[in-house]
């Protein structure tokens, strides 16, 4: 928790003070990302992977929505999508266990900001099964098939994945961004926001390049 904290006091500057300079970011190895010595496969072969490692409680993450959200319904058909929550106990497992319910039940694109605007607006804390039940019913989720899914095997099945891959990644702090199971940064690495999905773009190309 300790880093995850260090993590967090690094991004700040980077969120609200660096923005302006995200455009022609260099790749540096071991500065702007770090490549994994042991890479992680791919959920969807033969695509371009990019993955965020977020926590609805995380308030830089919440920062970063704004920014990524058009960055990721730009982009190619070759690139892969996906959103991994981080789960390092307490609120966290909580969260993440939230959103993988939401994931699983086709509706999580539908409801992920209003539970990120609940949580960091509105001082919901919805670590709570049946708090987070009457919460998505308000957007329309059934409420008992919501508590279905979230007790579910299957759930408890991606909840050990998630975990298994965050610590794969060696991630230590949110939000984190992984190119194709082989490179890691974050806002603190790369210089805030949208440098961030500068990197990830000219990751994207050297992948890309790589086939």
């Amino acid at each position: 928790m300790r880093n995850l904290i260090l993590s967090a006091a690094l991004v700040t500057a980077s969120l609200f003070g660096m923005t302006a300079q995200a455009a022609d970011v260099p790749l540096e190895a071991g500065k702007t990302y770090v490549e994994l010595a042991n890479p992680v496969p791919v959920s969807v072969p033969g695509k371009i992977e990019v993955v965020e490692l977020f926590w609805y409680g995380c308030p830089h993450c919440y920062a970063f929505e704004p920014t990524i959200n058009p960055w990721v319904e730009k982009l190619p058909k070759d690139v892969n999508f996906k959103r991994i929550p981080a789960m390092f106990g307490g609120p966290w497992d909580a969260h993440g266990q939230l959103f993988l319910t939401l994931e699983a039940m086709g509706v999580e694109h539908k409801v992920h900001n209003a539970v990120f605007n609940a949580i960091q607006k509105e001082g919901k804390r919805l670590t709570k099964p049946e708090e987070m039940a009457d919460f998505v019913a308000t957007q329309g989720v059934d409420k008992d098939k919501f508590l279905a899914t979230f007790n579910s095997f299957a759930i408890q099945g991606q909840i050990k994945q998630a975990k298994e891959l965050a610590q794969k990644y060696g991630v230590q702090g949110v939000p984190t961004m992984i190119v194709n199971g082989k490179y890691r940064f974050d806002l603190g690495t790369t210089g805030g926001p949208e440098a961030t999905l500068n990197v990830a773009d000219q990751l994207i190309a050297k992948e890309r390049a790589a086939k």
